[in-house]
């Protein structure tokens, strides 16, 4: 067959078919992994980041490339979960931003789409690295760009694209050493390969993607909210829309909007602007809208009725916050006894979320529109969701700060270093230096066989992790552990802190704790009750 162009109907097809082949390979991906420790990590994330997109996908009726384009990018700004959900929702937005204006598309739309979407993403990167999903949007697109002149058929036009953009995952090995040492490619171009070779699927209909189907069974899913106490229901309506309007208009709209309710949410996209407001005068809001635009996609839940019918909970509320305060603070952590740390450290909401379940980017932006501070700090408390907080507090209308914590530890030490009586930025340096000044030390397992530095590593063995490296491996936990501590720990060292998780009993943490003492005379023990999974056990060294 052959196809000069496609319209919006086609697009929304090829986004399905892109997450359907993505979720059937996610493990795959997800296997490629450097780490060999568990994690739902590259191929869930990116799975997840375009399930957001296509639920907005389903949603637009409008048959033009533009218009799909743009709902796959604002439901993957929204849902970007991890560094690569966050790259791919870059990837979408940088793609719409090139078919802005147009009803169809043909080769050279496409390919010009191709390369701002690599564009863009490149941007949303503070530094880059060369071996990763960048690398192979950015090579395939160019590439793209060489045959667009000549090619006119977007079925041939794709496959050679695909083509190239697989040589390029292959060659990620050469590119960055870690890859070649773990013997696999990079998860993420790995990843975006699936997506594109999905979309190519769809539309050359080798596999058949029923919308009007699709969007009956979207529409019988129960929307999940927050377990909260009736009582505490202050606005009654959760409302949500879309208005058909530019840019230009959303931050006033969402300053004028501010007085009708809370946890207000106004994301400005291309010609689109997003609204979620919990109010009890849903009918005002609407009308407010109508002023700036055409509506579509109306919700309105009355969350006292939900509450009596459903009881999950996204985010945790660590504490009730009435009035307006100096700071705030924002957590992502899982673990009950880390979390009663946290809260013993005034931190007002603690998302749950870490390895193996990276909160998105609304998941954080729901938090920082739950918390009343002047100021919201945010520990990510993971590398793998500095990204999504940081698109977050782009996003948001509030004074919202990153300080970039990668471990539970970090951020408590960082938490210590808080000193309400200074100014904000005074406070950020003291508290991002403070960070620096732990080491922290992980136990987990091995989820495959792998080697990493020259150290051969075999499906579940015990290893030890710091700063990271893979330290040590082994048969034992305990053995590990000690051994984990005497490659970290410094002449410096003053105090040792033992995580333990929900996996280890209390008096195998204690036994531990006196075998660690009896190794360091000099060095101060503590023993708490973490409950983090994953981690049998988290050291802090200080």
């Amino acid at each position: 067959m052959k196809l000069t162009y496609i319209d919006g109907l086609m697009l929304k097809k090829a986004f399905i078919g892109a997450a359907n082949l993505l979720e059937k390979n996610k493990e795959e991906v997800n296997s490629l992994n450097v780490f060999p420790v568990p994690d739902g990590d590259t191929g869930t994330n990116m799975h997840l980041t375009i399930k957001s997109a296509i639920n907005q996908v389903l949603k637009v009726e409008d048959t033009s490339v533009e218009k799909i384009a743009l709902a796959a990018s604002n439901g993957s700004l929204m849902g970007a979960r991890g560094n690569s959900g966050v790259i791919l929702s870059q990837l979408f937005r940088g793609f719409a931003n090139g078919l802005k204006g147009k009803d169809t598309a043909d080769v050279m739309d496409i390919a010009i789409a191709f390369k701002q979407s690599a564009d863009t993403a490149y941007k949303a990167v503070m530094k880059p690295t060369e071996g990763t999903i960048l690398t192979v949007a950015r090579k395939a697109a160019e590439y793209g760009m060489e045959i667009a002149r000549d090619e006119s058929d977007i079925v041939v036009f794709l496959e050679k694209v695909i083509k190239r953009g697989n040589e390029v995952v292959n060659q990620t090995p050469d590119m960055l050493p870690v890859l070649k040492e773990a013997g696999v490619v990079d998860a993420g171009g790995k990843g975006l390969m699936f997506v594109l070779t999905g979309a190519y699927n769809a539309i050359t209909y080798k596999e058949t993607i029923d919308i009007d189907q699709l969007k009956v069974e979207v529409s019988v899913q129960k929307t999940a909210i927050q377990k909260t106490e009736e009582a505490d229901i202050k606005f009654g309506y959760c409302t949500e829309f879309m208005i058909n309007a530019g840019m230009d208009n959303y931050e006033k709209f969402r300053d004028e909007l501010a007085e009708f309710g809370d946890s207000l949410l106004v994301v400005g996209g291309e010609d689109i602007i997003k609204v979620h407001i919990h109010t009890n005068n849903p009918g005002l809001v609407l009308e407010k809208a109508l002023k700036i635009g055409e509506l579509n996609d109306i919700k309105i839940d009355n969350m006292r009725y939900q509450h009596e019918h459903i009881m999950e909970e996204s985010i945790e509320e660590i504490k009730e916050v009435k009035e307006e305060k100096e700071y705030s603070f924002i957590a992502v952590s899982m673990g009950e006894g880390i979390n009663k740390v946290f809260r013993e450290l005034n931190v007002d909401y603690v998302i749950p979320g870490g390895q193996t379940m990276n909160p998105s980017t609304e998941d954080i932006l729901n938090a920082i529109n739950k918390v009343n501070g002047k100021n919201i700090i945010v520990f990510p408390n993971n590398g793998n969701i500095i990204l999504a907080a940081e698109q977050a507090r782009d996003l948001s209308n509030k004074n919202v700060y990153i300080v970039p914590t990668k471990t539970i530890p970090e951020a408590i030490s960082s938490l210590l270093a808080f000193n309400p009586e200074l100014e904000v930025e005074e406070n950020l340096e003291n508290m991002t230096e403070a960070m620096k000044n732990v080491v922290t030390g992980q136990v987990t397992y091995s989820v495959r066989d792998s080697e990493i530095n020259n150290k051969k590593i075999s499906k579940d063995d015990i290893i030890g992790i710091s700063r990271g490296e893979v330290v040590c491996n082994g048969n034992s936990i305990e053995d590990v552990s000690v051994e984990l501590i005497k490659n970290i720990v410094t002449e410096d060292s003053s105090l040792i802190t033992i995580f333990y998780g929900d996996m280890i009993e209390e008096d195998t943490a204690n036994k531990l704790g006196e075998l660690i003492q009896n190794e360091f005379e000099d060095i101060d023990v503590e023993i708490i009750f973490g409950g983090q999974p994953i981690y049998y056990y988290i050291f802090s060294i200080e």
